[in-house]
């Protein structure tokens, strides 16, 4: 049983491989993770494991959205590991407001 489990794990994702693919994606969330609408998330520095199962599930139809369930679609295994990796690969800077 456990084998099973591991051989459905993504492969490894690519960051050089995923910022080429994400040349599709900057329209929405940029090139740099931030998104470009407010009806878009940022991608940036948001857990890898996070962008494989957002991705898998919409490509295969669990979680809705008209966009991204056109792109995801076309999507491999590949693609979204490296897709995930490049956006998770983005550093974020966190702060508080000041008071």
């Amino acid at each position: 049983m456990r084998a099973a489990r591991l051989a459905s794990l993504p492969a490894a994702g690519d960051v050089k491989a995923g910022r080429q693919k994400a040349l599709a994606c900057q329209t929405c969330h940029g090139m740099d993770g931030a998104a470009k609408f407010p009806e878009a998330p940022s991608l940036a520095g948001q857990s890898e494991i996070y962008l494989v199962k957002s991705l898998q599930d919409y490509r295969g139809g669990a979680r809705k959205n008209d966009m991204m369930s056109i792109v995801a679609a076309p999507l491999k295994d590949q693609d979204i590991a490296d897709l995930a990796a490049y956006f998770a690969a983005i550093s974020v800077t966190l702060g508080t407001p000041p008071q």
